[in-house]
């Protein structure tokens, strides 16, 4: 079932105060694979799997924020995903404006802060609405953030990232020969959010698929076959667990 490289015997999630908690990433991020198998296996439309994908999504946040994570993102809509059939991809911008309207209070309540990586600007009218307001609600917590990649691939990212460096360069506010790998974080999307510790993938699929590619250069990665919809609070608390089992030299020797 699991594909955790590394991984022990596997056990359950109870609360923050578990022994297995006491190492955990400070930032998971997560590539929500598996929506359209679930439902397929269901011989349900895909939508009905994405539908389902979205209470995974809730669970998980509360999960996460349960088990004192200080930040996750969530592969939410790729820069390819607008390669699917125009239905899919009308239901998949509709979501994030049930999500929120379903969990914004809760959210709220937690103090969540929400965060949207990747270039909203393309996203349909009535999805950006829903980006503004998410954020309006929320830009004063001070709790757990989470970060929904919406139209976002991290190839994109890295390229409007050089953009952006190229640009203060030109208006003389940055200088060519000094760009360090901690000043370039600075232009990334991710700018001011902690380091990425562990990259999560469910429905049994084993790569990144441009995914948060210069924050995963030393990652560590938890493979799971579980689809998407099924994804529970103790599939994450494993990958929690086994992520705090690891050896991360960085390069280095012990």
């Amino acid at each position: 079932m699991f594909k955790s490289f590394g991984r022990g015997q596997r056990v359950s999630a109870t609360t923050v105060e578990h022994p297995a908690l006491k190492v955990k990433p400070r930032h998971i991020g997560i590539i929500m694979d598996g929506n359209g198998r679930w439902a397929r296996k269901r011989g349900l439309p895909r939508v009905a799997g994405h539908h389902a994908g979205m209470t995974a999504m809730r669970e998980t946040i509360r999960a996460c924020d349960d088990f004192g994570i200080e930040c996750v993102t969530l592969y939410a809509f790729s820069t390819e995903n607008w390669k699917r059939p125009i239905s899919e991809v009308e239901y998949l911008m509709r979501l994030p404006e049930q999500f929120f309207r379903n969990e914004i209070e809760e959210l709220v309540s937690r103090g969540v802060r929400v965060r949207f990586l990747g270039d909203t600007s393309q996203l349909p009218p009535y999805t950006q609405e829903t980006v503004r307001n998410s954020l309006l609600r929320t830009e004063g917590n001070t709790g757990m953030t989470v970060n929904f990649a919406l139209n976002y691939g991290g190839r994109n990212e890295l390229m409007c990232a050089i953009e952006r460096y190229a640009r203060e360069i030109a208006d003389g506010k940055a200088s060519v020969g000094d760009l360090t790998e901690a000043d370039f974080d600075r232009y990334l999307d991710t700018a001011g959010l902690p380091a990425l510790d562990l990259v999560i993938r469910t429905s049994g699929e084993i790569r990144l698929s441009n995914f948060l590619i210069w924050q995963a250069a030393y990652a560590e990665l938890w493979f799971t076959d579980v689809l998407w919809p099924d994804f529970s609070r103790d599939d994450l608390f494993q990958a929690i667990s086994d992520y705090g089992r690891r050896k991360r030299r960085f390069g280095a020797v012990e």
